[in-house]
């Protein structure tokens, strides 16, 4: 699959606005990661755009989603390793997150929230004025963007990046599409 057809299984199957931003932030991200880690960019890009392409169908029901993702993905023969990446990123699944970019997914989709809120709170609502530093001033207050899971964000320690850099790489990396996610 390219990202061509990813955007189109995306806009058929994905009404929120925001999520598909979500989606975004993360191939950013991936991609990103990818460089950094000598990953495979496309593949780890795909894993990032495509990783909540069954939210809103799985919405109600946690335990099912990313398993629904994942299957949509493999009956569309999707690269195994990007199936794999997408189901695990769901925790609650139980399955182990193995390869570097399984944890990438873990950690840096929940990044995009953090970064997205620190930009929503500066006066002019731009990712242009969020720094590394400011977002992880941020990160140690529980209260600011409860659902950017901090636990999941600080496992980017598994990839060998520790927790400054990594969020250096994901703000670069939502700061280069900051048009396309709005801020």
């Amino acid at each position: 699959m390219n990202r061509e057809r990813a955007l189109e299984l995306i806009n058929a199957n994905v009404r929120n606005q925001n999520l598909v931003k979500h989606m975004l932030a993360t191939e950013a991200i991936m991609r990103a990661l990818a460089r950094r880690l000598g990953g495979d960019e496309e593949a780890w890009g795909l894993a990032g755009l495509l990783h909540d392409v069954d939210y809103e169908l799985t919405g109600d029901d946690p335990a099912k989603h990313a398993l629904a993702g994942a299957e949509m993905l493999a009956a569309l023969g999707v690269d195994a390793a990007i199936v794999y990446a997408v189901k695990v990123h769901n925790e609650a699944l139980g399955d182990p997150r193995i390869t570097p970019m399984d944890k990438a997914l873990f950690a840096g989709e929940a990044l995009t929230g953090l970064i997205t809120a620190a930009a929503l709170v500066r006066p002019d609502r731009k990712l242009a004025s969020v720094t590394a530093q400011s977002v992880l001033k941020r990160f140690g207050e529980k209260a600011f963007a409860r659902g950017a899971s901090r636990e999941n964000i600080a496992t980017c320690s598994d990839l060998g990046i520790d927790l400054p850099e990594f969020v250096e790489i994901g703000l670069a990396a939502m700061q280069g599409i900051a048009d396309d996610l709005g801020l």
